[in-house]
């Protein structure tokens, strides 16, 4: 099957300056027919030409490559000129004029710039015209060192277009993704809960009760599953986390115990310690505070002692507003300390945690989008992860 060299044909002509270049050929050689051909071992196709012979090529057109000097100049990979064949010792008797009729020819080679040969920049006439001079050689020089440039240019360009084709298909996929997240998802737990919500008020079973509030509980995990998947979209792949700031320290305080209370009715087991003193009014979107809140609860009840309590303790110092969550347990290796706040990350260890490796990625992301930091320190005695963010508006 012969190789389809469409993409070349088209790349040649999509080089503006082409058809200039073609007739400052013809007009300064006073040659009839000038052409730029992809030339390869065994094609010879035109890619461009401009006749005023009557020769008979256009774009696409093909001659057999072995009844063409340029051939030779492919082998060679050196110019050839010639003024006049009948005089030309070398090229009187050679079948390419006698084929075609030529007396005067020029064929200068054309390399791309990681010194692939491409083709030739040619010109034929059935008259002898004077053009084996420096100023010709100099010129197909010239033009052929600027198609070449062209050529890279041109390719560049494409991928660009192709690159930007597959952004505008991955932007399109990633709003798709983002919307079946905010809607298609979210609306089918809501409904999930609402239902667990009515067993629990209507059914005086014992076992119904145990299995809605577990249902209850699960959707509530998923919910938040499925807001750091919605956080993680939009940071990577769209227009970053999303802040409604506000100052309001009484609707922050009670944003904080909704969340521990949340926590507690999920995890009756767990003793959940809150200790809160906001002096200062906090500049910030409670509601990213609270999930932040939540991802760090969720994480000391996944990985602490589930025998001793995780304390919660939020308050100001006149410039810094600071939320701390700490738990008793194991200490957090020194592997999983330097990637803890990477999306996606869990230890090997922890593959029977639940989990998709979301929750501190997206709590380390709130706490940049506040012009703060999440901290943590682990010891065997405890971990504590803290939040530290300015109360007030940067200027």
């Amino acid at each position: 099957m012969k190789k389809d060299f469409s993409g070349d044909i088209a790349a040649v002509n999509q080089i503006p300056i082409i058809s200039q270049i073609l007739d400052v050929v013809c007009r300064t050689t006073n040659m009839g027919f000038a052409a730029i051909a992809r030339v390869t071992e065994d094609r010879w196709i035109t890619c461009s030409s401009l006749d005023h012979t009557n020769f008979g090529l256009k774009p696409g057109d093909e001659l057999e490559v072995e009844t063409t000097l340029c051939h030779e100049v492919r082998l060679k990979q050196e110019a050839v000129f010639i003024d006049n064949v009948a005089k030309d010792e070398k090229y009187k008797e050679h079948h390419t004029p006698k084929i075609y009729g030529l007396q005067s020819y020029a064929s200068y080679p054309i390399f791309r710039k990681n010194g692939e040969f491409f083709g030739t920049l040619c010109a034929i006439d059935s008259k002898p015209f004077e053009i084996n001079t420096p100023e010709v050689r100099g010129m197909f020089k010239l033009f052929s060192d600027l198609i070449s440039f062209h050529l890279d240019m041109v390719e560049g360009l494409n991928s660009q277009t192709e690159r930007l084709k597959e952004e505008q298909e991955m932007a399109d996929l990633r709003d798709q993704f983002i919307a079946i997240l905010g809607h298609d998802l979210k609306n089918p737990i809501a409904t999930m809960r609402m239902s667990s919500d009515i067993l629990l008020k209507m059914s005086k079973d014992e076992l119904t009760q145990r299995h809605a509030a577990l249902i209850k509980s699960t959707s509530y995990r998923m919910q938040g599953l499925i807001e750091n998947i919605l956080d993680f979209a939009r940071g990577k792949l769209g227009d970053g986390l999303l802040l409604d700031k506000e100052s309001s320290n009484g609707s922050l305080e009670n944003i904080i115990g909704q969340v521990v209370n949340e926590i507690k009715n999920n995890a009756p087991e767990r003793e959940i310690n809150l200790e809160i003193d906001l002096k200062d009014e906090v500049y910030c979107d409670r509601n990213r505070i609270a999930q932040l809140l939540s991802n760090l609860l969720s994480n000391a009840n996944h990985h602490g002692d589930p025998k001793a309590p995780v304390e919660v303790k939020a308050f100001t110092n006149g410039e810094t507003f600071e939320l701390s969550v700490s738990n008793k347990g194991e200490k957090i290796s020194e592997t999983a300390m330097k990637h803890l706040f990477e999306p996606f990350y869990r230890e090997s260890s922890d593959s029977n945690k639940k989990g998709l490796g979301l929750g501190l990625f997206i709590a380390s992301e709130i706490a940049k989008a506040h012009d703060g930091e999440l901290l943590v320190c682990s010891s065997n005695k405890e971990t504590i992860f803290t939040l530290q963010i300015p109360i007030t508006e940067e200027k």
